[in-house]
């Protein structure tokens, strides 16, 4: 099937899209995978997923020869990941789980990544990303901060980019977030604009570039916007600022020709179109029905194998390390702080506090799987900066920062702050419990 393409088609009026919890990705009654030939223009699609109640969000593994979706066997099921044989059309469930699973991705040797939904527990939670085997074993929770995170994708250099947005204790504005498909080394990779909503997944394209689609604060409908991988947080161009109609998901088909999911109006249905990112104009019509959307289109292709990023998570640790430089160095020279203190907040309630040192540097060891936020204090007990975002630290993992609030492309001082010359602070909450464990 190398040169098809596969995409979800789904009835033409949408559920009203919830960026909140990602359903604008998953949840189509009676949604179907299709695959259709690009080089016949509006020709009928094959239906690759009959057995199936519901099913979309299809993904293609690195060989060409598989495919990943989200499925519901009969109406009443719950959400669950299966793989399909592209050669056989024979397909497999991979997860079993009690909750709806949704947004999978493959990652290298034999493994992939999805988002698993508690709605139960959504609003202090989150929705977690997993990782596990494609045979479903070794399932296990890599995310543990208050996030919701879906719609995922596996870029070249072995990261996760994951659309992501705080929930706790209120909802924030989703941005992309990249990690290590251990969990570790969780950071910022793009933001849009105040009021802008990311409406898709990313996709890295063999241009350097990241190109999803996202909507303005004046501008409901959806554009395509392009990052540079090497610049995302200062590179954003919108390709579609000119081109009346919206746009819902984007992927490469070759070269700077995308794959797009776009309408003219509300009216419309979303068809199949090529889009020449350089010339920032549609091309030709691959696939339109007036009663039909077509969506999450992919080509199936072989691509390069993303890198295998090597592990240091230890589970056998129930800690990790965090260091910072200087509390006192923030985003802006004109700002002054002269915090000497930091607290750790954990989501119930305070997990200590702690001097830090003449440099402004702490060095910390902190329960593992543990989401907790930072702030600094002065020495009138006051607030200087912070709550911080939600971090977590994966077992036997290292993270370090340069400030607080600090330019996210700036990098450190070369110099070895104080606090890593001792051994790293136990939190107070941390000593109270070893002083038990003692006492027993």
């Amino acid at each position: 099937m190398e040169g098809m393409i596969v995409a979800t088609q789904v009835p033409k009026n949408l559920q009203n899209a919830n960026y909140y919890n990602g359903n604008s990705w998953r949840y189509f009654s009676k949604s179907k995978i299709v695959l259709l030939n690009p080089n016949r223009v509006n020709k009928p699609v094959k239906v690759l997923t009959n057995n199936f109640y519901a099913a979309c969000t299809p993904q293609i593994s690195f060989d060409g020869k598989s495919m990943l979706f989200t499925a519901q066997k009969s109406k009443n099921d719950l959400w669950q990941i299966w793989e399909m044989n592209l050669e056989n059309l024979k397909a497999h469930q991979i997860t079993t789980s009690s909750k709806n699973c949704i947004d999978p991705t493959y990652l290298p040797e034999n493994r992939f990544v999805f988002s698993e939904i508690d709605s139960d527990s959504i609003s202090k939670k989150g929705i977690p990303l997993f990782t596990g085997n494609l045979d479903g074993t070794n399932i296990s929770q890599i995310t543990y901060n208050p996030t919701i995170n879906f719609a995922s994708t596996v870029l070249k250099d072995g990261r996760i980019l994951t659309i992501s947005s705080e929930i706790y204790p209120k909802e924030k504005e989703a941005m992309f977030m990249v990690l290590r498909p251990d969990g570790t080394k969780e950071e910022l990779f793009y933001k849009g604009a105040k009021g802008s909503v990311i409406k898709s997944r990313g996709f890295e394209t063999t241009k350097g570039k990241v190109v999803f689609i996202e909507s303005s604060s004046n501008k409901k409908t959806g554009d395509i916007m392009s990052i540079k991988y090497n610049r995302p947080l200062h590179s954003s161009v919108n390709l579609t600022q000119e081109i009346k109609g919206d746009f819902y998901t984007v992927s490469q088909l070759k070269g700077d020709t995308l794959l797009v999911s776009y309408r003219e109006s509300k009216s419309n249905a979303y068809a199949l179109y090529e889009f020449n990112s350089k010339t920032k104009k549609l091309g030709k019509l691959i696939y339109k029905n007036d009663t039909l959307n077509l969506l999450d289109a992919i080509l199936i292709k072989k691509h390069n194998r993303p890198r295998n990023l090597p592990s240091e998570v230890n589970l056998k640790s129930k800690t990790g390390l965090i260091v910072c430089q200087n509390i006192n160095f923030l985003d802006s020279p004109d700002k002054i702080s002269k915090a000497v203190k930091i607290e750790i907040l954990g989501m119930d309630a305070s997990l200590g506090k702690v001097t830090v040192e003449k440099d402004g540097s702490f060095y910390l060891k902190v329960p593992a799987n543990t989401p907790f936020q930072i702030q600094t204090i002065d020495n009138k007990e006051q607030v200087v900066n912070g709550p911080s975002s939600w971090l977590y630290l994966r077992p036997s993992e290292r993270r370090g920062c340069i400030g607080c609030h600090e330019n996210r492309e700036q990098v450190p001082e070369n110099r070895q702050p104080l606090s890593v010359r001792r051994a790293p602070i136990l939190l107070p909450e941390q000593i109270k419990e070893v002083n038990k464990k003692r006492m027993h």
